[in-house]
C-alpha cells in the first residue's frame, strides 16, 4: 500500500492507495513539533475507525514546510520500514523537468500539481490552487512546469485584514448576496470574494495573453467551488489533483528505478 503525504502550511493530508485503488484520506493540522510517534498514533486510530489495515510499504512526501520533513521521514522508516520519496529532493525524479531560471527552487506542491494535471488533462494548462497562498502554475504542452504566479491566499488575506485593522472583525469567507455591503461584515466579505474573482480572472487572462496558445484552467483547493459561483473562469475543478500528482511521481520513480 502507498501512503501519499501532502504537508501544507495549514493542513497535512494523508492519502492511502492499494495499487490504483484509492482507500481513504486523513487530514490533520500542520504542527512543526509533531513527532513520528504522534503521527503513528493519530493515523492508526483513524485507520482502525475505517477498518483498514496498516499495510503501508511505500511512502511519498510533498511538503511546503521543511521543518516537518525530518519527522515524517522518521515516521515512514520506523513504522513502515519505508524509505520515503520526498518531492524536490535530488533522489526524487520528475516526469518532466521544470523550465525556470537557473538556481530557482520550485515549491514541491507546484511540481506535484503540474504532474497530476498533465497526466489527467494534457498540456497548455493553468493550475489554480487555493491554499495558504493562491498559486497559478503554467503547464507547457510537453508537461513541463514553466512558471506562474504566487498571490496571497484567500484566508490569509482575510486574517491579515482583521489583524491590521483593530475595528474589523474576523469573518468567514463566503459569497455575499451583493457586491455593495451594508454592514462591516458584508463589506469585508464582498471585498475578499469579488476581489479574488477579479484576481483569478485577471491573472489567468494575463497568463493566456502572454502564453500565446489556447489554455485550460484547472482549479483545486477547498475554496475553488466557492469562487466558481462568482464566475471565476475555471474549465475543471479537481479536488484530488495533488494526491493524484503524488501517485504519478511515485509511479514514475518506481518505473525508472535502477
Amino acid at each position: 500500500m502507498l501512503l501519499c503525504i501532502d504537508c501544507g502550511n495549514t493542513n497535512t493530508v494523508f492519502s492511502i492507495w492499494d495499487g490504483a485503488k484509492f482507500l481513504v484520506t486523513l487530514r490533520t493540522s500542520t504542527e512543526h513539533q509533531r513527532t513520528a510517534d504522534q503521527y503513528f498514533v493519530w493515523m492508526s486510530q483513524l485507520m482502525e475507525h475505517y477498518k483498514l489495515p496498516m499495510d503501508i510499504d511505500e511512502v511519498i512526501i510533498s511538503s511546503t514546510v521543511p521543518r516537518v520533513v525530518f519527522n515524517l521521514r522518521v515516521f515512514a522508516d520506523r513504522f513502515f520500514n519505508a524509505r520515503p520519496l520526498v518531492v524536490g529532493r535530488d533522489d526524487c525524479a520528475l516526469p518532466h523537468a521544470p523550465r525556470v531560471d537557473a538556481g530557482t527552487a520550485v515549491g514541491p506542491d507546484r511540481l506535484v500539481n503540474t504532474a497530476g494535471a498533465f497526466d489527467k488533462y494534457g498540456g497548455n494548462l493553468i493550475v489554480v490552487d487555493f491554499g495558504t497562498a493562491t498559486t497559478f502554475d503554467v503547464v507547457a504542452s510537453d508537461g513541463a512546469y514553466v512558471g506562474g504566479v504566487i498571490a496571497p491566499g484567500v484566508n490569509t488575506s482575510m486574517l491579515a485584514l482583521h489583524q491590521a485593522a483593530a475595528a474589523l472583525p474576523h469573518v468567514d469567507v463566503t459569497k455575499p448576496e451583493k457586491a455593495i455591503g451594508t454592514n462591516t461584515v458584508g463589506c469585508m466579505q464582498a471585498g475578499v470574494f469579488w476581489g479574488y474573482v477579479g484576481l483569478v480572472n485577471g491573472i489567468t487572462g494575463q497568463i493566456k495573453d502572454e502564453y500565446g496558445a489556447p489554455m485550460r484552467v484547472i482549479s483545486t483547493g477547498g475554496l475553488a467551488p466557492l469562487f466558481a459561483q462568482g464566475n471565476a473562469k475555471f474549465d475543471e475543478f479537481d479536488d484530488t489533483l495533488t494526491m493524484h500528482g503524488l501517485t504519478v511521481i511515485h509511479a514514475f520513480n518506481k518505473e525508472n528505478k535502477d
